[in-house]
C-alpha cells in the first residue's frame, strides 16, 4: 500500500526566503543588485552550522584509504572501490552507464545503479517504524556506525504483523538501495565478493592482504590477525568504513547551499524560485522526502528522510537482467534482500538517496533509467499526466504504467503525494521554467563552492573549506 502523504510545511530559512521572494516578485520581480555578487537573495537568518570535526585521519582510516583505492583486491586487478565510487563524481558512478561493468573479466553487468557513498556517516540502521516527519534527521554519533548492526532497538519480526502493516509502518535507514546492511564495514564487503563487481573470493582477498598489508594489519589488530581469514577480512572492511566516516571527502558540506545557510552566499533569483518550488507541498514537494532543514542541534541537512518509496520508474532495457521478462528488482523485497520477501506491501520500495551533489550524476534512480536532471523532473511532473511518454503499450495498445513491477505490486506505487497526485487532464504541477528553476536550485547542492567575497551583514555561520 502507498505510504501516507508526507507533506512538509516550509519552516526556518525556507519561510524567510519565501517571504523575501514573494515581496521581490510583488514589486515586479526585477533584479536585486548586489555590490559583491550576482543578482541574488541571502538567507536572512543564517545558521552557525555544526559540521563534522576536521582531524587528521587515524591510522585505521589511512589503511582504509589505501584499500579503497586498491584495484588488486578485485579478480580482474582493475576495479577498486574508487572505480565505481569515483571521488571526482561525489563518490558516485564515473560515467553514464546504467550499471557498471565488473567481474573477473570486466564484462559482467550489475543490476542496479551505483549510489553515492557521500553523506552516509549519519545514516541510521535499518528498521521499520511509524512514518514520523519532524523535519529533521536523528544525528548518529560517528562511533556508532561501526556498531549499528548490534544497536537495533526494534524487532522486525514483531513489527511485521498484519496489524502493524495496516498502521503505515515504513522501512527506514540502512545501506544499499534496499537497506540490507547497517554499517559501512558491511557495505564495503558487498561489492568485494559480488561476481558482477569486484568478484573476489575470501582466499584471493586474504592473499592480497598478506602480500601488501600484513604489517599494517598486525600493527592494528595484533600479530595473529592473518591466522584467522574471516577476522582479517572483517578488519580490512572495518578500516574502509573508518576512512569513509573520518575523511571530510565523504561529507564536506561545502556547497553553495551550505554557504547560503550560513549567510555567506546569495541565491540567484532562479535558485530562490527553485528553492520555493522544492518546498511547495503542491508543486515540487521535493522536501517531503528530501529534508532540507538543519537538525535541531545545527547539523546541515542531508536531503533525505532515510525512508523507502515505490515510485514506479520505467523498466530499463539497458540492464541485461531485464531481458528476462520474469525478472523484477523488488528493492526491499529482493532479490538481494531476502528477509522481507514476504512483506508484499514493501515490494518496489527503494531508499530515498541524498540529493547532495545530485547535479554531478549522470545516472538516476535504482535502475539508472534516466541520465539528466531534466529527464528526472519531467518524469516526476508527467508520470501520471502523460504516461505514454514513459511506459510501453501492451498488445491491446494500453499503456502499461509502472512496468518495472509485477501487476500485483503496482498498488504500492505512490499516487498520493504531490506531484504524483495528478491525473490526465490536470495542469502540470511544474511549468518548463519551474523545472529549470528547480534544477538551478539543485545545482546549489554541489560541493566545492567558493564564496566570492565576504557578504556584508553575513551571519556567524561557517562553511567547510
Amino acid at each position: 500500500m502507498p505510504s501516507a502523504p508526507r507533506h512538509q510545511a516550509p519552516a526556518g530559512p525556507v519561510t524567510a526566503v519565501l517571504l523575501l521572494l514573494g515581496a521581490w516578485l510583488a514589486f515586479g520581480g526585477g533584479p536585486v543588485h548586489a555590490a559583491d555578487d550576482t543578482d541574488a537573495l541571502r538567507n536572512p537568518h543564517p545558521y552557525a552550522l555544526r559540521l563534522p570535526p576536521s582531524r587528521p585521519l587515524s591510522v585505521m582510516a589511512l589503511l582504509g584509504r589505501r584499500l579503497f583505492h586498491d584495484p588488486s583486491l578485485s579478480a580482474s586487478g582493475r576495479l577498486a572501490c574508487a572505480s565505481c565510487h569515483d571521488p571526482a563524481r561525489a563518490f558516485g558512478p564515473p560515467g553514464e552507464r546504467a550499471v557498471v561493468l565488473g567481474g573477473a573479466d570486466s564484462s559482467a553487468a550489475g543490476d542496479r545503479a551505483v549510489p553515492s557513498l557521500e553523506y552516509l556517516y549519519r545514516q541510521p540502521a535499518f528498521t521499520i517504524g511509524p512514518d514520523i516527519d519532524n523535519g529533521t534527521d536523528a544525528p548518529v554519533n560517528l562511533g556508532q556506525q561501526a556498531q549499528a548492526a548490534s544497536q537495533q532497538t526494534r524487532s522486525l519480526k514483531s513489527a511485521l504483523t498484519p496489524q502493524a502493516a495496516a498502521t503505515n509502518l515504513v522501512p527506514q535507514g540502512g545501506l544499499f538501495w534496499d537497506g540490507r546492511v547497517n554499517t559501512l564495514q558491511q557495505q564495503a564487503g558487498g561489492p568485494l565478493f559480488n561476481p558482477a563487481e569486484m568478484a573476489s573470493t575470501p582466499a584471493a582477498a586474504l592473499a592480497v592482504l598478506e602480500a601488501h598489508y600484513a604489517s599494517d594489519l598486525k600493527l592494528l589488530f595484533g600479530p595473529n590477525v592473518l591466522n584467522d581469514p574471516r577476522l582479517a577480512l572483517d578488519e580490512a572492511m572495518f578500516a574502509i568504513g573508518r576512512y569513509q566516516i573520518e575523511s571530510p571527502e565523504f561529507h564536506p558540506f561545502s556547497s553553495k547551499f551550505d554557504a547560503w545557510l550560513a549567510g555567506r552566499a546569495r541565491f540567484t533569483p532562479a535558485e530562490a524560485r527553485g528553492y520555493e518550488l522544492f518546498n511547495d507541498p503542491d508543486k515540487g514537494n521535493c522536501a517531503a522526502c528530501h529534508l532540507d532543514q538543519p537538525t535541531a542541534d545545527g547539523q546541515p541537512p542531508l536531503f533525505t528522510d532515510f525512508q523507502y518509496e515505490a515510485l514506479g520508474v520505467p523498466r530499463n532495457a539497458a540492464i541485461p537482467a531485464n531481458r528476462d521478462p520474469h525478472y523484477y528488482d523488488l528493492g526491499v523485497c529482493g532479490p538481494y534482500r531476502t528477509d522481507l520477501r514476504d512483506q508484499h506491501q514493501y515490494c518496489g520500495m527503494f531508499l530515498t538517496p541524498t540529493l547532495r551533489n545530485v547535479a554531478t550524476r549522470k545516472v538516476f534512480f535504482h535502475n539508472g533509467v534516466y541520465h539528466s536532471l531534466r529527464d528526472v523532473l519531467e518524469w516526476y511532473v508527467y508520470r501520471d499526466l502523460q504516461p505514454a511518454r514513459f511506459y510501453p503499450r501492451d498488445a491491446a495498445g494500453h499503456v502499461v504504467k509502472y512496468d518495472d513491477l509485477p501487476p500485483a505490486y503496482r498498488m504500492n506505487v505512490d499516487t498520493m503525494d504531490a506531484p504524483f497526485n495528478r491525473h490526465p487532464g490536470d495542469a502540470p504541477p511544474l511549468s518548463e521554467r519551474d523545472i529549470a528553476d528547480v534544477i538551478a536550485f539543485l545545482g546549489t547542492l554541489t560541493d566545492g563552492y567558493r564564496t566570492p567575497s565576504v557578504q556584508p551583514g553575513g551571519g556567524a555561520g561557517r562553511v567547510a573549506p
